[in-house]
């Protein structure tokens, strides 16, 4: 076979002109220097911010606090008044069911103890319907 005549492609003379490949970008905004003294600007300016934020903060709760326990003793007069008066119907209840029981007495209790106990929900609410107790249980849970 005869071998083809083929052109090979050469440089041209004198060889390609230098390829630039370095980076090349303008410079924009601050240095690092620069950025990092204004994060650190921005940090202790926060520290200092939620310090002054934190003390007004804490004053307020402080306030509140000693306001809750001023009225303390109101809200537990309050909660013992309802306590005996549910107590007291109770009692008015037991009385009218067990009326035809010989020997029974009426608020004695079974634990033949003289030292007084704070009745459980369930205690109080035993005699009455399930709504009364729902009722009691939620305004309970939202003054607590």
């Amino acid at each position: 076979m005869a071998a083809s005549k083929v052109k090979q492609d050469m440089p041209p003379p004198g060889g390609y002109g230098p390829v630039d490949y370095k980076r090349n970008l303008p410079r924009r905004g601050f240095s690092g220097y620069t950025m990092f003294a204004i994060g650190i600007g921005a940090l202790l300016f926060g520290y200092w911010r939620i310090g002054t934020w934190n003390r007004e903060r804490r004053r307020l709760y402080i306030e509140d606090l000693e306001t809750r326990l001023a009225l303390l003793p109101l809200f537990q007069a309050e909660s013992d008044r309802r306590t005996l008066r549910v107590l007291r119907e109770n009692l008015e209840q037991e009385a009218i069911i067990m009326k035809d029981v010989p020997g029974w007495k009426v608020g004695e209790s079974v634990f033949h103890t003289d030292r007084w106990t704070t009745p459980t929900l369930n205690e109080l609410y035993n005699l009455r319907p399930r709504e009364e107790l729902i009722k009691e249980t939620s305004a309970f849970n939202l003054h607590v």
